[in-house]
C-alpha cells in the first residue's frame, strides 16, 4: 500500500523530530529529495517519499520511525 498523503516542511519537521527551519536547511543543501508536487510556490512531498528519504539518511540504522 502507497501513502500518497502530501507533506509540507512542517509535517516532515514533525516526523524526524526537527523545527521546520531545519528542513529548509535540508532542501537548500540539497539533502531532501526534490519535491513530487509544487503548489503556490510550495514544495510538497508524498509521506512514502519521505519515510524512504528517513531509512536512507546517514546514522539512521538503529533509530525507530515515530
Amino acid at each position: 500500500m502507497t501513502d500518497r498523503r502530501l507533506w509540507s516542511y512542517q509535517d516532515i519537521a514533525a516526523h524526524i523530530r526537527v523545527r521546520p527551519e531545519t528542513v529548509r536547511s535540508y532542501r537548500k543543501h540539497g539533502l531532501l529529495p526534490a519535491p513530487d508536487h509544487v503548489e503556490g510556490g510550495r514544495p510538497y512531498w508524498y509521506a512514502d517519499t519521505v519515510r524512504t528519504w528517513v531509512a536512507a539518511r546517514p546514522g539512521n540504522r538503529n533509530r525507530r520511525e515515530g
